[in-house]
């Protein structure tokens, strides 16, 4: 049993996370802004930036702590700025371990985002802590947007040919797995950890295809260009000149297009591997989708949402 900190249980993935460090039998401590049922864990209610940590409390840290929107004053804010708040924290009180849950997409960074998390890695790395960067693939809430739509009888969006992309979709619940079994795993130690659900790898053709099977109806799908998606990014781009509001929806285009032109997959220098990109636990996109159309699970895509 290890004592752990938990940073960022508020969302989706840290719900998953503590639940799994409970059931793995740690000793667990959420720090939250507000209260929020996790069973077994200890709760600490505060702002990251005034807690303060008991010298040798705690044997490791787990941040799954990310902005919500991902524009550029979010992004340097709390994928930065409040992760380097708790590695002084960490420090400070003897944290021996922090976890890092990042991202796959830093590994070819384009978008302020991922400039801010490549910061922190970088800051975690030269820490003097031993640590973990585990930077997972896409997530099942990121790939149900286009439920509704479905549902609703009209046809799944896709871009290009909806085979420019494709990736290893993994749950919280097994992402939350894999998170808790690198408290023990020493061999996961100052490395950085790639990790997909199992595979094979799907593109969004393939997403599009298990929707509608799982909703029973013909597949229907809509091709969107690419080149529509830069003109709004170059028109709202222009309209960001003079307003603010403008500016974070151009950024929020551009990662929308990041995402529809780059999979989610090991990045070796000249092409996306799909074999190289490691593959962890049971849970597949096929039966969240059925679960979803069951009522079994909710949709939290949240600021995530797109369509």
């Amino acid at each position: 049993m290890s004592r752990v900190l938990l940073l960022g249980a508020s969302g989706t993935i840290g719900r998953a996370t503590a639940q799994a460090l409970v059931a793995d039998g740690h000793e667990v401590t959420c720090v939250l802004r507000r209260q929020i049922e996790l069973p077994g864990c200890n709760i600490c209610i505060t702002e990251i930036a005034d807690m303060r940590l008991e010298a040798g409390r705690y044997d490791a840290a787990i941040s799954c702590l990310a902005s919500r929107t991902g524009v550029p004053a979010d992004a340097w804010a709390v994928d930065h700025g409040l992760n380097m708040a708790a590695l002084a924290q960490a420090k400070a009180a003897g944290i021996g371990h922090f976890i890092l849950l990042s991202a796959i997409c830093v590994q070819k960074p384009l978008l302020e985002f991922q400039m801010a998390k490549l910061a922190f890695e970088q800051a975690l790395k030269e820490s003097g802590l031993g640590w973990t960067i585990v930077r997972p693939t896409a997530y099942f809430k990121s790939l149900s947007g286009q439920l509704d739509r479905v549902k609703s009888g009209k046809p799944f969006l896709l871009f290009g040919d909806g085979q420019l992309t494709a990736c290893k979709p993994i749950s919280d619940a097994d992402l939350g797995r894999f998170l808790s079994a690198c408290v023990s795993d020493t061999a996961s130690r100052n490395r950085i950890l790639p990790v997909g659900g199992p595979g094979p790898a799907i593109t969004p053709l393939d997403q599009g295809r298990m929707l509608f099977e799982a909703v029973g109806v013909e597949p229907r799908f809509k091709h969107v260009p690419i080149r529509l998606m830069d003109a709004i990014i170059a028109l709202l781009g222009v309209g960001g000149l003079v307003s603010s509001k403008l500016r974070d929806k151009a950024e929020l285009a551009r990662i929308g297009r990041y995402y529809a032109t780059q999979s989610m997959l090991v990045w070796d220098g000249t092409r996306y591997d799909a074999e190289a990109t490691p593959e962890f636990g049971a849970d597949t996109l096929a039966d969240h989708y059925g679960a979803l159309i069951r009522g079994e699970v909710k949709d939290d895509r949240g600021d995530h949402a797109v369509f």
